[in-house]
């Protein structure tokens, strides 16, 4: 009687194709790398096969990624959108609530340069409708009452901020700080920020 050959599972079917999908990530996770690099160096527009040799690999893996600019810059916006909102709670558990708000700030910053760099391709995809529009503002305001409503609690921000104010606050220091490009300036500011939004002491009475 022939021998019949044991039946093959789905597990070693598919286990050639496991590394081909682990390089697949690596090549875009590169890729995502080299372009948020790229745009936080520059406002101008970044040529593609700049963004491909940045992250060690040839244009056609950068296309097959990532078929458009447009999608390569969706995909880098949305990626940076997660990480600063993200930050924020591991931010609260290692520092008191005012001091977390700062450093997340600055994790804000980043993000705001990095947008910069992806300006005019993000206007003209969310114009066209080519990029989906983010909920940008109100994740960052959400985030930023999060971590107000922290600091109340632990009496160290005050409790009758809006926080859609501090986000207007934010913007503005970003936006009047993009000419000069001053990292020292826009700390400055930051700083005034986190400062205004302390407890205001009681006055003394007399």
């Amino acid at each position: 009687m022939p021998e019949t050959e044991p039946p093959t599972t789905g597990s070693s079917a598919s286990a050639p194709d496991r590394p081909a999908r682990a390089d697949a990530r690596r090549n875009r996770d590169k890729l995502l790398a080299a372009a948020r690099d790229a745009f936080a160096a520059t406002p101008d527009a970044v040529p593609l096969d700049a963004v491909a040799r940045a992250a060690g690999v040839g244009i056609g893996t950068l296309y097959r990624h990532f078929p458009t600019r447009e999608a390569l810059v969706e995909a880098v916006y949305a990626a940076e959108l997660d990480k600063v909102v993200a930050s924020a709670p591991p931010l609260l558990d290692e520092l008191e609530p005012a001091a977390a708000l700062r450093a997340w700030l600055t994790q804000y910053a980043a993000f705001f340069k990095i947008k910069r760099g992806m300006s005019d391709t993000l206007r003209a995809g969310w114009a066209s409708g080519t990029i989906a529009t983010p909920a940008t503002r109100e994740r960052i305001t959400a985030t930023i009452a999060m971590m107000l409503s922290r600091g109340a609690e632990a009496g160290s921000l005050r409790s009758d901020v809006d926080p859609e104010d501090v986000t207007m606050m934010v913007l503005g220091v970003f936006l009047s700080t993009t000419a000069t490009d001053s990292t020292e300036k826009t700390d400055q500011l930051l700083d005034l920020i986190v400062d205004a939004l302390r407890p205001r002491p009681e006055p003394k009475s007399r």
